[in-house]
């Protein structure tokens, strides 16, 4: 009775279906305890309540089911700890709890099912360390997932003895050391995730275990994110899977450059390199990466300008090339991103004026992020085309002239940062007609003339930055607390 819309608790009477062999109440809206005396069902093998609103602890009575084979609680609220008389259950092969509000270590025993091919713990509140020799224990192990805790200690090196493994997911704990050896071992390797831990390499060759994974001919998600790893992305990182579509590299300690090769990768879908100490240019290469829709380079020390080979990403919903060194004009055909959502090139050596063909995105709805450039001349009347975008940054650049009229016809708009140019002019009545601005800095620029009385009109401004212009008297703020108006 899975996926449907049964409400309310588990019927007490529920444990008299002696002879049931299968439960399954999965994605539902039960909100109840699991009954006490759940072991009165001594024929059950499969037991199936994720994605409920399940409460209370996991009873004890479980461990006296021997005839249980799954258990999947995840996705619901239940507290407490693992029972160590789930030790008990020799035949069970999935149990997945994750997802709840677990604490504690995971019982020993749990570690000694050996007949476990589904083992999920990811996102409780978990800690301890995993046994050095799990992969030996649990020798059937097909997905390993446990994300989101606070385990610690190594990654166990007999997890990578595994040779029929899919799944390892260890993301979003405080785990340390290195990447052990065997990555090789793994011909049937799906996903391998280690990211946001504390793990380490070193020397110039410390990204040499990625050099293991090529020719898995299964991997379709990498990431080694959020570490302190360090050394040089290797060349053979081109002979990766043609069918990984997800790799997380970045905050971690990387340098040098991108090799060229890594445009093999044909059937990448997201690509993040994100504060690192990447040094170079962009290669071309990256422009044959027709699948791509997420690139972020941002936060390295890249230099050059952008690949005219970029044109070729036309499934690009999100580009992040800021806190960089890229010089050089904004393509033109950036214009071909039909699909882009959020544009930000900020902080880098951008000269020139804003291409109108990327003005008319009509997709643009997160941001567009051009500050601490120096771009110059005027905003194109283009502008008005952005009908869905929430956030505009151009601070920080050479631009110049009056704002364009057409702005007004950015309904969805709630924040717009001028800051630091040399726009000229009176501050527009029309930005009163964007309802829903909520952050305005037009500060240090040469604006003139009376404040618009309109802008008090706007509920939902909550920041206001009109200093240091040429304004000719003070906005009327009386009742206005929730604006912060500083000097004009």
């Amino acid at each position: 009775m899975s996926s449907n819309r049964i409400e309310g608790i588990l019927p007490s009477t529920i444990t008299h279906l002696t002879e049931l062999h299968v439960l399954g109440l999965s994605s539902n809206n039960i909100i109840s305890r699991i009954p006490r005396d759940i072991d009165l069902l001594t024929k059950l093998q499969v037991l199936k309540l994720g994605k409920n609103n399940l409460y209370g602890t996991i009873p004890p009575s479980l461990g006296n089911i021997s005839s249980l084979t799954n258990i999947n609680f995840g996705t619901n609220s239940l507290s407490g700890t693992i029972p160590i008389d789930l030790g008990r259950l020799k035949n069970l092969v999935e149990l997945d709890l994750t997802i709840n509000n677990l604490t504690g270590t995971v019982p020993p025993s749990v570690y000694n099912l050996s007949s476990l091919i589904n083992f999920a713990l990811a996102a409780n509140d978990l800690w301890g360390e995993f046994p050095k020799d799990v992969g030996d224990r649990l020798p059937k192990l097909l997905v390993f997932n446990m994300c989101f805790n606070r385990f610690r200690g190594r990654i166990p090196g007999s997890l990578h003895n595994l040779t029929n493994i899919r799944v390892i997911r260890m993301a979003h704990n405080l785990l340390n050391g290195t990447v052990p050896p065997g990555l090789g071992n793994l011909p049937f390797l799906q996903m391998y995730n280690i990211g946001f831990n504390k793990i380490v390499s070193s020397g110039y060759r410390g990204l040499e275990f990625l050099s293991a994974l090529t020719n898995r001919t299964r991997l379709h998600f990498l990431a080694i994110d959020g570490n302190q790893l360090e050394g040089v992305i290797p060349g053979k990182i081109g002979n990766l899977s043609k069918v990984l579509s997800i790799l997380y590299m970045g905050q971690n300690k990387i340098y040098g450059i991108i090799p060229a090769p890594i445009g093999q990768l044909s059937g990448l879908r997201l690509l993040n390199l994100s504060f690192n100490s990447i040094s170079g240019g962009i290669p071309s290469e990256l422009g044959k990466l027709q699948e791509l829709q997420e690139l972020n380079l941002a936060g390295n020390q890249i230099s050059g300008s952008i690949p005219k080979s970029f044109s070729s990403l036309r499934k690009l919903i999100r580009i992040d090339l800021s806190g960089n060194e890229i010089s050089g004009k904004i393509p033109v055909s950036f214009g071909n991103f039909e699909n882009l959502l959020s544009m930000d090139l900020s902080n880098n050596k951008l000269k020139a004026t804003i291409p109108k063909e990327i003005l008319h995105l009509s997709t643009l709805s997160s941001a567009l992020n051009l500050s601490k450039n120096f771009l110059s001349g005027s905003l194109p009347d283009e502008i008005g085309s952005l009908v869905s975008v929430t956030t505009m940054d151009f601070s920080d650049n050479h631009f110049s002239g009056k704002l364009p009229s057409s702005i007004k016809h950015c309904l969805s708009l709630e924040n717009l940062f001028l800051a630091r140019n040399k726009f000229s002019g009176s501050i527009p009545q029309i930005l009163a007609q964007g309802r829903g601005l909520v952050n305005l800095d037009l500060s240090s620029n040469n604006f003139s003339g009376i404040i618009p009385v309109e802008l008090r009109n706007l509920k939902a401004l909550q920041f206001l930055n009109l200093s240091y212009n040429d304004l000719e008297e003070k906005f009327p703020v009386v009742g206005f607390s929730r604006i912060f108006l500083l000097s004009i």
